[in-house]
């Protein structure tokens, strides 16, 4: 699950998130075609930045699930899969 990439901090520490998949039917058992389906706004942390300019740590670590902007962060595919990186202040909560 771990990611071989290392997002640099610069400014801001940066993490890297695999977005969790679409959402294919809704609560009440209808599909959902793909032109419909919103960009999901959860998703796994799979790599942190180490201390920023300021010295400060990310308090996210790889593993957490947490939400986001739904236009959150850049996108970035990897090895045919999609991830998205951000700053972690674009993060809004981890949950448990």
């Amino acid at each position: 699950m771990a990611l071989n990439l290392k997002p640099i901090s610069g400014s801001a520490n940066r993490v890297i998130v695999e977005p969790a998949a679409a959402e294919e039917k809704t609560a009440s058992g209808i599909y959902i075609p793909d032109t419909a389906k919103e960009k999901p706004s959860k998703g796994v942390v799979v790599s942190v930045s180490d201390e920023d300019s300021e010295g400060k740590k990310p308090t996210v670590k790889v593993g957490d699930v947490v939400l986001y902007g739904k236009y959150g962060g850049t996108e970035l595919p990897i090895d045919g899969k999609d991830y998205l990186i951000m700053r972690e202040s674009d993060i809004y909560a981890v949950l448990g």
